[in-house]
């Protein structure tokens, strides 16, 4: 699997917590859909701390972005992250729509594209699209304590309206099969 970068405008700029990601998820690709790892092996290895690490894996690799990530109590600090396996796009759509909770950043929804094209669930085009109308510039006039929430309205249609693309022209999209 070769990963994309299309929601950074320059990879050679990428943040840390992206070249951690990116890390994991090459392991996690080497490994059959899962992984060991250690905090303090791979904070070592990317010279930062591993909290910075945590952060990574409690932001990037959780249930609802299709990760299960579990703590080895007494194995030296090692973590086991596997790629939930899913049946098809559809249940793999629904169950991040179930996940998802009342309101999301711009940074999440990128998080969550990043890895719909990582796992082909969309293709570049439509992330980019769903990128920029879930953009803090596309909501510029929502008013700032309203965004969030307003975002993830927008995102739940989006993937509800991926799970129906079939069927385009039967449903009520403002008339345009009639």
């Amino acid at each position: 699997m070769t990963f994309v970068w299309i929601l950074q405008e320059e990879p050679e700029m990428a943040r840390l917590s992206d070249i951690i990601e990116c890390m994991i998820k090459q392991m996690i690709e080497d490994n059959n859909g899962s992984a060991v790892i250690s905090r303090s092996v791979l904070a070592e290895r990317v010279n930062c701390v591993p909290s910075q690490i945590t952060y990574v894996l409690s932001t990037r690799f959780t249930n609802g972005q299709g990760y299960l990530v579990e703590s080895r109590r007494g194995g030296g600090g090692q973590i086991r992250i596997a790629r939930i396996q899913r049946v098809s796009i559809a249940d793999y759509l629904m169950h991040t729509i179930n996940s998802l909770g009342q309101d999301l950043s711009q940074q999440q929804a990128e998080i969550y594209l990043q890895n719909f094209l990582d796992y082909k669930i969309v293709q570049l085009k439509q992330a980019q699209l769903m990128k920029a109308a879930l953009s803090d510039k596309a909501l510029v006039a929502v008013e700032a304590d309203k965004k969030a929430i307003v975002r993830m309205d927008i995102f739940k249609n989006m993937l509800i309206s991926l799970l129906t693309e079939g069927n385009f022209l039967s449903n009520d999209y403002g008339g345009y099969g009639e």
